[in-house]
């Protein structure tokens, strides 16, 4: 998903109550509920995005370190903040607020327990979608996909967003934990058709041509609930379409994308590219073209999923 639902996720879960049990509470959730995204650096390089994105950072591994060091991180803030505060009130005693009463102190074993739920809400959204995670990292790179909610989801922004300023606004928790239990009612239910329409898809593949597809993707599409992106792979080509609900309705676009994978070019250029190469760790339905470029041939690999938008890189062999 993408940081401003991550970031309203953890807000939630703040003002849901869970930001009262130490200080520092509300910004340890929302932070741990964006850390797992410290990848972006990656954008500093010359690395394919795709090829390290929702890897190391989202695997196992990082979901049992991360939360320690962001709670060790936030401890440490607290004790030079105390410290700060000691230093500057009269007598050294600690700094109070306009009702006379101390800031609340940090609790290790609490920031950790808050990290750890940040890092899982986290990973478990972006299982969600169809840009996938590997939650296996660093033991194996398979990617998992949920395929059941887009990656910009405006009702869970808007969902999460009023339960926060409600719960701020009246000072009440309330209405954050309702906020959460219908973005959680939600989500289960985009599970849930998500799971459905992929059975039917598959029932009325099977009918038309006699086989099971080598895979295939039932995914969400923006703004919709009701609609979903179908891609299919059938061998030498994929076929796409969209699948409806009321009435449930698969319809298959007129052509097809030819994979394009055994081109001699093309070999070349998987051989001898490291950006082909990275793509190629990311992309699940992944198809060729190729076009002269002067002397040489022009090979880009797209994925079916996302087209010109994201991951597409070119190389150029003889």
């Amino acid at each position: 998903m993408d940081n401003l639902c991550h970031t309203l996720v953890g807000a939630a879960c703040g003002e849901a109550g869970l930001k009262r049990r130490t200080g520092l509470g509300n910004v340890t959730l929302m932070i741990a509920a964006n850390l797992p995204d410290v990848d972006v650096l990656v954008f500093a390089t010359d690395i394919p995005s795709v090829a390290f994105r929702r890897g190391w950072t989202h695997g196992v591994l990082a979901q049992a370190l991360l939360p320690i060091a962001l709670a060790a991180a936030m401890t440490l803030v607290s004790r030079c903040r105390n410290g700060d505060r000691r230093r500057r009130s009269p007598g050294g005693q600690r700094a109070t607020d306009a009702r006379g009463a101390g800031r609340q102190d940090c609790a290790f074993g609490q920031l950790l327990l808050l990290s750890y739920i940040g890092i899982f809400t986290h990973v478990g959204l972006d299982w969600l979608n169809n840009y996938g995670v590997r939650l296996l990292m660093p033991f194996s790179g398979r990617w998992f996909y949920g395929d059941s909610v887009f990656i910009l989801d405006p009702w869970l922004w808007a969902t999460l967003g009023l339960g926060v300023w409600l719960a701020r606004r009246w000072t009440r928790v309330q209405p954050a934990r309702i906020a959460l239990a219908v973005a959680a009612l939600y989500i289960g239910a985009m599970v849930l058709s998500a799971r459905g329409a992929r059975e039917i898809v598959i029932e009325r593949w099977r009918a038309a041509q006699g086989s099971e597809p080598r895979a295939l993707m039932v995914g969400p599409a923006p703004l919709t609930p009701f609609r979903r992106v179908v891609v299919v792979d059938a061998g030498d080509r994929y076929e796409t379409g969209t699948f409806s609900w009321f009435p449930p309705r698969v319809r298959f676009d007129p052509g097809a994308i030819p994979k394009g994978d055994n081109e001699p070019a093309v070999i070349e250029a998987r051989a001898t590219d490291r950006r082909i190469r990275a793509v190629l760790v990311w992309a699940r339905f992944p198809y060729f073209t190729v076009e002269p470029a002067g002397r040489a041939t022009r090979v880009t690999v797209r994925d079916v999923r996302f087209g010109d938008r994201v991951g597409g890189v070119s190389a150029e062999v003889r």
